[in-house]
């Protein structure tokens, strides 16, 4: 089960018990769900100060995508903002910035095969704190001129 699938799981069995335990036993429920989740959190925040110094073990770590998650949950994860995403984005894409309210600003290369979606997904992913994505304008495609030359000439 991914992170996203394991958390969505857990709202809706939340939502279940508020509907039908009543607003008692769902406050409860979210109490100890909020407990679990920092426990597991003081439990990959110590593992990350043990393997801090490995840093082939932090970017074994860090390429899982069910451990990245969790450490981006818990707010570990040892590459900033900017790291994950220009990671994230390989090539074809440039992160011109991110803005003080969180926006991410994307620059695509002329003729990259990236659409607008991929890239928001990407972004999302490896950043989920950011607060959504604005493309700037795309630099207008290189213009090649070929000049024939004379035959036999160099």
């Amino acid at each position: 089960m991914d992170a996203r699938a394991a958390g969505d799981r857990v709202e809706t069995l939340l939502a279940e018990l508020r509907s039908r335990a009543g607003p008692d036993a769902a406050g409860t429920a979210e109490e100890l769900v909020s407990c679990l989740v920092q426990l597991y959190g003081e439990g990959l925040a110590t593992i990350m100060r043990l393997a801090a110094e490995d840093e082939r073990l932090v970017a074994q770590l860090i390429a899982d995508p069910l451990v990245e998650s969790l450490l981006l949950i818990h707010d570990l994860h040892p590459l900033d903002t900017a790291a994950r995403i220009r990671r994230a984005l390989g090539t074809g894409a440039e992160l011109v910035g991110i803005t003080d309210d969180g926006v991410v600003q994307i620059k695509l290369a002329s003729g990259c095969g990236h659409t607008a979606a991929a890239v928001e997904q990407a972004v999302t992913d490896a950043a989920p704190e950011t607060a959504g994505v604005d493309f700037a304008p795309r630099d207008p495609p290189l213009l090649q001129i070929a000049r024939r030359r004379p035959a036999g000439a160099l």
